[in-house]
């Protein structure tokens, strides 16, 4: 399995990848997906490595940690994409990014079958079943665990478009206006989402109604972090330092960054969890999470912000 090879082959085999889609699309063709993280760090020292000129795209959510814009400020031929719609706006017209992707999507589309009295979406959407004329009932994809089905039929918004309008319509109108395809720094490690994506286009998708490469797919995060300690890569000051104990290695700082008031896995995260962390770190950031009212949902999902 190409996640147990060592480093070295990886990072060949990764600038490999990165030249084929280059090959394919021309250096004109083509941009690096720049979160300001780690892991899209790497990526664009990769990709440069192999092609010194290819821009970089940062799409500005206003909800980044300050240190990110910071950090990608530092960068050069960098280009700044913003959404159409700010992150509160977002919330109150579709509802709160909480649990996971998967979750939220069930829960809002649930809730809209419900509304218009649709009973075979609202299983399929609830219970993971869909009516089929010729056969019936089928099992099609995971229900809504039952451990949230009082969220459910709460009164709490909860919806899975943030990341769609925040950062996906923002790259796609880019790619719309440019021509230009991506390299993007996900990894199938990230999750399990990411792992079946993975193993359907492989590295690059060059045929996909939306090509992208992720050259990087086969990473794990120990890879990344040995290459940024080994390589004395610099990286955005919100991680903090890289350690190593027990032969893991950790950032003493934010493991991952993303938008800071994304609830999604939160309730998955070892205590202090990133709000926690934000109390101290970010006391202005965690104050607006307040302000938004997402302390009160966390309350009722069961996560500590203190």
């Amino acid at each position: 399995m190409l996640q147990a090879l060592p480093l070295d082959i990886k990072i060949l085999k990764t600038k490999q990848r990165i030249r084929e889609w280059v090959y394919r699309f021309g250096e004109d063709g083509v941009y690096i997906s720049f979160s300001g993280g780690k892991d899209s760090t790497v990526l664009l020292d990769l990709v440069r490595q192999e092609f010194p000129t290819i821009p970089a795209v940062f799409i500005d959510t206003g909800i980044e940690y300050p240190e990110i814009k910071e950090f990608v400020n530092t960068i050069d031929n960098v280009e700044i994409v913003k959404p159409k719609m700010t992150f509160f706006e977002v919330i109150k017209k579709y509802g709160y990014p909480l649990i996971s992707k998967e979750t939220a999507k069930n829960i809002y589309y649930g809730r809209k079958a419900k509304e218009r009295g649709d009973n075979h979406m609202y299983d399929y959407y609830i219970n993971g079943h869909r009516y089929n004329k010729k056969t019936g009932l089928d099992y099609i994809h995971m229900p809504l665990p039952k451990k949230w089905l009082p969220l459910l039929e709460s009164d709490i918004p909860v919806s899975n478009h943030c990341c769609y309008v925040m950062k996906k319509e923002p790259a796609k109108r880019y790619e719309k206006e440019s021509g230009k395809h991506p390299f993007i720094g996900e990894m199938a490690d990230d999750s399990k989402e990411r792992e079946t994506q993975y193993l359907h286009t492989g590295c690059n998708a060059f045929d996909s109604k939306r090509p992208i490469s992720k050259p990087m797919g086969f990473w794990t995060e120990q890879d990344v972090l040995r290459y940024i300690k080994d390589n004395n890569l610099p990286i955005c000051s919100v991680y903090g330092d890289i350690i190593e104990e027990d032969g893991e290695l950790r950032t003493t700082g934010f493991n991952r960054t993303g938008c800071w008031a994304c609830a999604f896995g939160i309730h998955l995260q070892d205590e202090p969890n990133k709000f926690q962390q934000m109390k101290t770190t970010h006391p202005k950031l965690w104050s607006a999470l307040k302000k938004i009212g997402l302390f009160d949902i966390l309350d009722f999902i069961g996560v500590k912000y203190e």
